[in-house]
C-alpha cells in the first residue's frame, strides 16, 4: 500500500490507476489527466464536486507547451523563478485536455513539483498527472503517507512515500485577469516575493460555487469538528475547557487542558507554522472536543496562505 518504489507507481498510472504521490506542498491523489476516466476515478474517490477544477502536474516548463496555447510573459517570468516549486499558473488550455480536468473552462491550472521523487515518476511518464490534495473533499489535507492511508487506503492500490510535506500548505495559484497577474489562491509562494520581480499582483475572492480555480471555494481545508477564530476567552464562556481544542500560534494558554492545544511554532516560524498546520488542525480534530478555535498568524509571506486556510475552515459549511 505505501512504499517507494516509483516503477509500480508508474505502471498503476499507464494503466488508468489514481495513487497517492509526494509533493513539497501536500500529498495529492494522481491519475493521467489525458484520460478523463482515470480523472473521473480522482473524483469519485476524494467525493469531489465536478464543477471543482484540478491542477495537471508535469516534469518540465516545455511540457506545459503541449498542453496551453499561450503563456502570457508576466506568467512565464514568475514560472521561470518559481518552478520546479509551490507555484501554479492558470493558462488557456489546448483541446487535449479533458473537460473534466477544468471544469469546463477555458483555463487549466499547471504545475511543476519540486519533490524529486515526485519529478522522478513524471519524467517516465508520457502524460501529466492530475492530482488534487488527497484527501476526502473539503477534509484537511494530507502532508504525510499515513495521512493518505487512514483517509483513502481502501480506495487507492498505492501510495508512493515521500516523507512528510516540506512547504504543507497548497500551491499559491496565478492567472490573468483583465490583462493584469492575479493571485487565485494564496499558498506556498509569498506574493511579496512574486511582486519584487514583476510588480502589483491582483488578488481573487473566492468562489463558494463553480469556482474559476482549483481551491476558491469558501469553505474547505475543515476538520470535521466545528472551527471558529473566537477567542479563548470567549470559548470558555460557551464550552467546559476539556471540550475545546485550541491552534496557536506561538504558545500554550492557561485555563485550556495543555494536550488539547497545538502550537505552530514557538519561535514565530511562518515556515514552520505552514509545515505543522494540517497536522495540527488533524491531531485536534482526533480529539473529544466540541470547538476547535483558531488563532491567526502575522498576514505577510506565508502567513497569508495560513491564514487563508484558517479562515476557510472556519467558513460556514455548505449543506
Amino acid at each position: 500500500m505505501i512504499g517507494t518504489d516509483i516503477q509500480r507507481a508508474a505502471d498503476l498510472l499507464r494503466n488508468g490507476q489514481v495513487i497517492g504521490i509526494p509533493t513539497e506542498t501536500v500529498y495529492g491523489l494522481a491519475g493521467n489527466a489525458l484520460d478523463a476516466v482515470a480523472v473521473s476515478q480522482i473524483f469519485a474517490v476524494k467525493n469531489r464536486p465536478s464543477f471543482d477544477p484540478l491542477i495537471i502536474h508535469t516534469s518540465t516548463l516545455d511540457r506545459i507547451e503541449g498542453y496551453v496555447k499561450e503563456f502570457p510573459r508576466p506568467l512565464r517570468e514568475l514560472a521561470e523563478a518559481f518552478m520546479p516549486g509551490a507555484l501554479t499558473i492558470l493558462l488557456p488550455r489546448k483541446p487535449i485536455i479533458p473537460d473534466l480536468v477544468t471544469a469546463g473552462m477555458p483555463r487549466v491550472a499547471v504545475r511543476l513539483p519540486s519533490h524529486p521523487l515526485t519529478r522522478h515518476l513524471l519524467e517516465q511518464l508520457d502524460f501529466p498527472l492530475a492530482a488534487p490534495s488527497a484527501n476526502p473533499f473539503g477534509y484537511i489535507s494530507p502532508t504525510t503517507a499515513q495521512h493518505v492511508a487512514n483517509q483513502l487506503g481502501n480506495h487507492i492500490p498505492y501510495i508512493l512515500d515521500g516523507g512528510p510535506c516540506q512547504i504543507g500548505v497548497e500551491s499559491t495559484i496565478v492567472g490573468m485577469e483583465e490583462g493584469k497577474p492575479t493571485v487565485f489562491r494564496q499558498g506556498g509562494i509569498a506574493v511579496e516575493d512574486m511582486e519584487k520581480l514583476i510588480g502589483p499582483i491582483g488578488q481573487h475572492e473566492h468562489s463558494s460555487s463553480n469556482p474559476a480555480a482549483p481551491g476558491m471555494l469558501g469553505s474547505h481545508y475543515a476538520p470535521r469538528v466545528t472551527v471558529v477564530q473566537d477567542s479563548p476567552e470567549d470559548l470558555l464562556t460557551r464550552f467546559a475547557a476539556d471540550r475545546i481544542g485550541l491552534l496557536r500560534f506561538r504558545q500554550k494558554i492557561e485555563g485550556i487542558p495543555d494536550n488539547h492545544q497545538f502550537v505552530l511554532s514557538a519561535t514565530g516560524d511562518l515556515r514552520e507554522a505552514a509545515r505543522r498546520l494540517f497536522a495540527g488542525l488533524r491531531q485536534l480534530d482526533s480529539l473529544p472536543v466540541d470547538i476547535i478555535g483558531v488563532e491567526a498568524v502575522p498576514n505577510r509571506a506565508l502567513g497569508r496562505a495560513i491564514n487563508d486556510r484558517l479562515q476557510r475552515a472556519a467558513a460556514p459549511r455548505p449543506n
